[in-house]
């Protein structure tokens, strides 16, 4: 886990060729890496919001207890799987007009590296500061993107003006489904206490 990682931020190109080679299943993506990265924004900000709590500009901190933190961070880390894996139906559906036609579990795989900078924003989630939070964000989300980007192409073997086109739609889509969990987010993590 912790080479492809590296290699998506390092040299993605080069590291999207490997993963390809490798027909890793989903099964093994989701336990060797999904789940293990998901985990990252989970912990943050369960930390975050129990110890520090949500940094207002006033300088009042929204504290969560510990159940509540508990079962807020289970139902975000669920909405991030079902994420990654709503993502990989969308490139599956997308890509059934190419001639490679990739599989699902192929894009299953495919979405679940490229949302790996997502992931490793979630580390901003220790220091629970609302402007912080959404720039860390914004900087995992551009890099998931050029990743996207960067991988479409080798991913469906397509001319990389038709991978910009597929990669645009495709980032567009994941784009309004973070809006969508993000909404979420914010009530779970900042009104947990009235739902558990």
């Amino acid at each position: 886990m912790a080479n492809h990682v590296w290699g998506l931020l390092a040299h993605p190109s080069t590291e999207f060729k490997h993963i390809k080679s490798e027909n890793e299943s989903v099964s093994h993506l989701y336990t060797h890496h999904v789940l293990l990265m998901a985990l990252i924004p989970v912990i943050c900000a369960f930390i975050g919001t129990t110890q520090l709590g949500w940094l207002s500009g006033s300088g009042h901190a929204l504290r969560l207890d510990m159940l509540t933190a508990f079962y807020t961070a289970v139902a975000f880390y669920l909405l991030m799987l079902a994420g990654v894996a709503f993502m990989g139906k969308v490139i599956h559906f997308m890509a059934r007009r190419y001639e490679s036609r990739p599989s699902l579990h192929r894009c299953m795989v495919f979405a679940g590296y490229v949302a790996t900078p997502m992931f490793l924003s979630g580390l901003v989630a220790l220091y629970p500061v609302l402007w912080l939070c959404l720039f860390v964000g914004i900087i995992g989300l551009v890099y998931s993107g050029y990743l996207l980007y960067v991988g479409i192409p080798h991913f469906l073997n397509i001319d990389s003006k038709e991978g910009f086109i597929f990669s645009s739609w495709t980032l567009a889509i994941g784009v309004l489904l973070l809006e969508f969990l993000l909404g979420l987010t914010v009530v779970l993590w900042g009104y947990g206490s009235w739902f558990f």
